[in-house]
């Protein structure tokens, strides 16, 4: 089976393909030819990833998945949630993005947050849904320097390390996008 990743951001695709079975084969949007700027103007997580997902099977007739992932901060309402990639800006820079984030949070000492990511496919002209969440904090300063995002002021619960500092291996196994993957895993799984 094919199956389209609605990314460019390369970090997810390596992320999302070690958890792929291989009987499917992952294209990117770069192996169907598709350059152009798939719309996010939803105004929810969910509302993204759908219309992501629908726009290259209306547009590109391929079976496709697109993620979308927020980072909800509890003191700051969800924020900056759905505008998570264009916090600071349409530039869409993370190291303005987490600037911005740990200027915001300076007056309190709150730090609760979760991301949450969300998976549609659109698969044989049927839609479904998957989501994670990981719950944490963000940390005062970066730690780390893998990953991407805000991942080096996000400390998940239970761990001494931010996700910049973790294994891949292991933040594929405690991470919103990796329990969304898996849940997308074992829905292909059933289906083949």
């Amino acid at each position: 089976m094919h199956l389209v990743f609605a990314t460019n951001n390369l970090n997810k695709l390596k992320e999302v393909q070690v958890l792929i079975p291989e009987n499917i084969k992952l294209l990117s949007l770069k192996d169907i030819e598709c350059f152009e700027d798939i719309p996010e103007t939803q105004d929810t997580i969910e509302g993204n990833a759908i219309q992501k997902a629908q726009f290259v099977k209306e547009n590109y007739g391929y079976n496709c998945f697109a993620d979308d992932t927020g980072l909800e901060v509890d003191v700051l309402n969800g924020s900056p949630g759905v505008y998570s990639a264009r916090y600071a800006g349409p530039k869409r820079d993370a190291n303005d993005n987490m600037n911005l984030l740990l200027q915001n949070l300076k007056p309190t000492d709150n730090r609760s947050a979760q991301f949450k990511t969300v998976i549609a496919l659109s698969l044989n002209d049927k839609l479904s849904t998957f989501s994670g969440i990981c719950k944490g904090h963000i940390t005062k300063t970066r730690h780390g320097n893998k990953g991407f995002g805000y991942d080096p002021i996000f400390r998940p619960l239970g761990y001494d390390e931010t996700f910049a500092e973790m294994d891949l291996t292991l933040k594929n196994k405690i991470g919103h996008r990796g329990k969304a993957v898996n849940q997308l895993v074992d829905f292909l799984n059933k289906l083949s």
